[in-house]
């Protein structure tokens, strides 16, 4: 199949003959098909700057250990010009050295390195230390060449709030005081138990805080998940009297909200996110701190860069488990929404949109907010 595929694409440069081909990670093979042609390469990296540094320098870190990455618990990796990242936070498929898809990160960071520029959506005032570093070609192993790095962001896309169930979330926030609404969203992958679901209901009572809520229908006993849940469902997953108690000061959606409209509400206030990179992104464009609660993927990864290197969220600490008590959302979200150090964080979180706003300022303007090894 992969023959066939790589066939296919070789027939359709030969014809087309692009003056460049641009890749997302998912199709780095076909950096194979272009160089045989001649036709230059560019990816495009869909994390941060600082976790491209840290997949360049994954031949580096397989060398220095035998052993599963998984085997290392909380040992720390460190990556030049990346916060030291503990082991059992990076991405789950680099935990497993004999997997396919360890093999293929491997080869991938060789791609990277093989390929004639790399996009991210980041910028500079965002990750000084990451982006310097890579443009300075200190991640790539001995002997490779780091391509030219080209941070294009943040760039975030506009959402068109076509459904009631967002319209529905914008007048409602209409109705609240200035940045005094936590906002919940764990992206469309985001599910949790239905334990965890009223665990969460329950922690956000006790803090007393207003709530904007988007829950997703949790898999079942069998691991099924209900693909259409209606809104019935919540007095199902939520604790008894819970919509009653709260209704002053909470709404909660099913499965869906227009995320990047809520968060630059000014109504809004602070967001719990599941900590993927768009959402990340979204949230420091609005300005809103973040509680960083992830969930799979790189995910655990980038709550490290989120929370130590660039200090524009805190971590929600969960149990062996995984399980996170009430206690410790309660006490999260009122320190995030209502304390001194939750204002600090605020205030960061603000400036790292203002640099981040100038750094797509310069429209018209090639390589204005490049890093230093765009020649733009």
């Amino acid at each position: 199949m992969r023959w066939c595929w790589m066939e296919d694409l070789r027939d359709f440069l030969r014809v087309t003959a692009p003056a460049a081909l641009l890749l997302d990670f998912f199709c780095y093979s076909a950096a194979d098909v272009a160089a045989e042609i001649g036709i230059p390469t560019y990816f495009f990296f869909l994390g941060c700057t600082a976790s491209l540094a840290v997949l360049l320098h994954l031949p580096v870190i397989h060398r220095q250990n035998a052993v599963n990455l998984g085997d290392l618990g909380g040992e720390l990796v460190q990556v030049s010009g990346v916060t030291p990242i503990p082991a059992h936070d990076l991405p789950a498929a680099f935990l497993d050295r004999s997997s396919l898809s360890y093999k293929h990160f491997l080869a991938m960071s060789q791609q990277l390195c093989q390929s004639h520029g790399v996009i991210v959506n980041s910028c500079r005032s965002l990750e000084p230390r990451a982006t310097d570093v890579v443009a300075a070609g200190l991640c790539a192993p001995l002997g490779r060449t780091t391509p030219p790095l080209f941070c294009i962001g943040p760039v975030v896309k506009s959402e068109e709030v076509a459904e009631k169930q967002g319209e529905e979330c914008l007048a409602w926030l209409d109705t609240q005081p200035e940045a005094s609404v936590v906002f919940l969203c764990f992206g469309s992958m985001g599910r949790f138990s239905a334990e965890q679901i009223k665990e969460m209901a329950a922690g956000l009572e006790m803090s007393g805080q207003r709530f904007l809520w988007v829950v997703r229908s949790p898999a079942g006993s069998n691991g099924n998940v209900n693909e259409h849940p209606g809104e019935p469902e919540l007095d199902v997953l939520l604790p008894d009297d819970f919509l009653d108690r709260t209704k002053d000061r909470g709404l909660m959606v099913m499965s869906w909200a227009p995320q990047r409209e809520v968060l630059a509400h000014g109504s809004v206030g602070g967001f719990v996110t599941h900590c993927g990179w768009n959402s990340v992104l979204e949230a420091v464009m609005a300005g809103v701190p973040m509680l960083g609660w992830p969930l799979y993927a790189e995910q655990r990864m980038n709550k490290v860069l989120l929370v130590e290197g660039m200090q524009l969220g805190v971590a929600v600490e969960r149990g062996e488990d995984g399980f996170v008590m009430a206690e410790e959302i309660e006490g999260k979200v009122t320190w995030l929404m209502g304390s001194d150090g939750g204002r600090e964080l605020r205030e960061r979180t603000l400036a790292a949109m203002r640099g981040s706003r100038e750094a797509l300022s310069d429209s018209g303007i090639p390589g204005r907010h490049c890093c230093s090894s765009c020649k733009g």
